[in-house]
């Protein structure tokens, strides 16, 4: 079993080393104020003289200079290359939710992995900030302070079914799955509940409702998945 490095009452911003601004930084400390970076995320942090609590990853994209400039204790260097940066960091922080900015845009394949990492480790909730939007996996049940015309996109990684209330297309008795049923560009009709059986769905979501997504996650009566068996 992996052992957390950072532990954390209060929510966690990780930096990755893809498309992310000085912005999307502060606006994900303001949520999240204790701050980690996978690899090559060290960058942005230090370029904003943010405090960093830990580096983590194999360290293949962070230059010798930047290293010099974290204290050694606050190195955690993972060398296998079986796992993305983002799954060694984000299953080595223990907080109640984990805020990923630099994990959107840039190579496709990088945003796949990260997709991959967040329905196979469940029990490790993150919300994933975009130029556009939010990503995170659904959880078994969330109501969300939308208006009318909010897109609301669902996307399946397997085999799942869920139900809702207040969107335009109801979801209520859908087989989902990436190979025949998906559940993009949806709308809110106003305030919606979404529930889904499984920890298989993204949920997509506009950028601004942000605040309200990471509320709702962080809720005492927030429902949560349990880790994956074996």
């Amino acid at each position: 079993m992996i052992q957390p490095i950072v532990h954390s009452t209060a929510p966690v911003t990780l930096v990755g080393a893809g498309d992310a601004t000085a912005e999307d930084l502060q606006k994900s400390l303001k949520l999240a104020p204790l701050c980690v970076a996978a690899d090559g995320g060290a960058d942005l942090v230090l370029s904003e003289n943010q405090a960093l609590e830990a580096l983590i990853g194999d360290f293949d994209s962070v230059p010798q200079a930047l290293l010099s400039r974290i204290p050694p204790a606050r190195q955690h260097r993972v060398e296998e290359q079986t796992s993305t940066d983002f799954e060694k960091a984000l299953l080595r922080i223990d907080a109640p939710l984990v805020v990923g900015i630099g994990f959107l845009g840039g190579r496709v394949d990088h945003q796949l992995a990260v997709f991959h990492s967040l329905t196979a480790f469940p029990h490790r909730p993150c919300l994933l900030l975009g130029q556009h939007e939010v990503i995170c996996l659904a959880p078994p049940r969330v109501s969300l302070p939308l208006e009318e015309g909010d897109v609301v996109s669902l996307f399946p990684l397997g085999a799942v079914r869920g139900r809702s209330q207040g969107l335009q297309w109801p979801i209520d008795d859908i087989h989902f799955s990436p190979a025949s049923r998906i559940g993009t560009s949806n709308r809110a009709m106003g305030p919606a509940m979404i529930e889904m059986a499984g920890p298989e769905m993204l949920l997509i979501l506009p950028r601004h409702l942000m605040p309200a997504l990471v509320a709702q996650l962080l809720a005492p009566e927030a429902a949560r998945w349990p880790a994956r068996a074996g």
